[in-house]
């Protein structure tokens, strides 16, 4: 009896300091203090662009920065990081779009960058801060707000597609290495934040996170939002080696997607890593993409008025 008791004693000891590790993890995975983050060292004329700093308030009162590069063309894409990145990572990219002739507004969300806020709710509240952005971009100067495209890395791509669904005045999306679901993705992604086994971490960091931020993690589903863009334009881009998000979550989105939809699956590239690994095909299709959703009129009349 005396080992019973022990036994099941020791079982909620164990219990009990595995809950409180899962809560101290879920803590770290959904906030993103100010003091850990890196400082901005890079801008756009580091890389040949002129550029203005320009900045947006939310609807409950985040101010937020970001970058804009002017338009040659009249068209605009909405730039989205991911989690726990930051406006710099999208420094190349901004660079491949302004040789195109599009203007860039490279954004950042609350909780990132060197905006205030500390936790990451993974598009609950962050849509209001894509809506302030997306309200500047249509009075930007130079640029037609039937015109505006949105590319978003990593959960930046989910934000993106969620924020495209609700919003009928995003032309186009590319989403570059998205989650399909955070469902979909939480043993991957605990496995790589972490570094734990995703049993038996995966569902008390779940939960911990939940209690945190009040979301319901089942509810945050890209598969849900995806087929709401339709007629817009999506762009998929995923790697089948991914080690952050789910490497299934390309296929899902894609089959989740209506038409017109395009998908572009390889192995061998690191999580959202298509724009370093294979610069000039992914300039080539990611041009390409926004060139026929964005200028597809004009396109048609200048070829129009070439032809003898």
């Amino acid at each position: 009896m005396k080992s019973l008791k022990l036994t099941a004693a020791l079982g909620l000891c164990l219990a009990l300091v595995l809950n409180l590790f899962a809560m101290w993890q879920a803590h770290q995975l959904v906030t993103n203090p100010a003091e850990a983050r890196r400082p901005l060292d890079q801008t756009p004329a580091d890389f040949g662009l002129d550029y203005l700093d320009v900045q947006v308030t939310s609807s409950d009162g985040f101010t937020l920065s970001g970058w804009f590069i002017e338009s040659r063309n009249g068209a605009v894409i909405l730039m989205q990081h991911g989690y726990k990145w930051d406006r710099m990572g999208h420094l190349e990219e901004a660079v491949m779009l302004s040789r195109a002739g599009y203007g860039v507004l490279v954004m950042s969300v609350r909780s990132h960058d060197v905006n205030p806020g500390e936790r990451i709710t993974f598009g609950v509240e962050e849509m209001k801060d894509l809506d302030a952005w997306y309200r500047l971009a249509r009075e930007l100067p130079g640029v037609d707000p039937e015109r505006v495209g949105i590319i978003g890395d990593s959960l930046g791509g989910s934000l993106a597609i969620q924020y495209a669904a609700a919003n009928e005045g995003i032309a186009a999306v590319v989403a570059h290495s998205a989650f399909s679901s955070l469902q979909d993705t939480i043993e991957t992604s605990i496995r790589h934040f972490t570094g734990l086994p995703p049993f038996p971490f995966a569902p008390m960091i779940s939960f911990w996170a939940e209690q945190e931020t009040g979301i319901d993690i089942g509810a945050i589903d890209a598969k849900r939002w995806i087929a709401e863009i339709s007629p817009r334009p999506v762009f998929i881009i995923h790697s089948l080696d991914d080690q952050v998000i789910s490497p299934s979550s390309g296929e899902l989105l894609f089959a989740a997607a209506r038409e017109p939809r395009e998908l572009w699956l390889e192995h061998g590239i690191e999580h959202a890593g298509f724009d370093t690994a294979l610069p000039e095909e992914f300039e080539r299709r990611i041009v390409a993409f926004f060139d026929k959703a964005l200028l597809a009129g004009e396109l048609s009349l200048a070829a129009a008025t070439l032809s003898p």
